[in-house]
């Protein structure tokens, strides 16, 4: 059944606000932001990061997609980073209708939702099979 389950996973879209002046980005730049390595956008301004809920499943596979990490590590990761004063984890929100509608509303922020959630109100800037 996982196998299975594997071939039936949605395509994730990393998002922005359509004022953000970025029109791409590749997956090692959103990797940074979403590991802590870095807090900014192309544009210069410093993301607001959202990501999905722990029980969600296009979560598992943004991650492990983008950054090449289960969940599981990349929590392990923002651990270290909180503990030591070197980041705050991205903002988690309840569900992609909440996400999409904060990136709507924040200039800054970026985030992913799957690709079948996306609407005018957000810019895609990656999109990942």
């Amino acid at each position: 059944l996982l196998l299975a389950a594997g071939w039936a996973q949605a395509q994730v879209a990393v998002i922005v606000n359509p004022k953000n002046a970025a029109a791409t980005m590749t997956a090692d730049q959103v990797a940074g932001i979403f590991l802590g390595k870095s807090n900014t956008l192309p544009s210069g301004a410093t993301a607001a990061a959202v990501d999905q809920p722990e029980s969600a499943a296009v979560r598992e596979q943004f991650y492990t997609k983008v950054t090449g990490k289960q969940a599981a590590q990349v929590k392990a990761v923002w651990s270290r980073l909180v503990f030591s004063g070197k980041g705050t984890p991205p903002k988690e929100l309840a569900s992609s209708a909440e996400i999409k509608k904060f990136v709507a509303a924040t200039p800054d922020a970026i985030a992913y939702i799957e690709k079948s959630a996306v609407d005018a109100s957000v810019k895609v800037v990656l999109s990942v099979d």
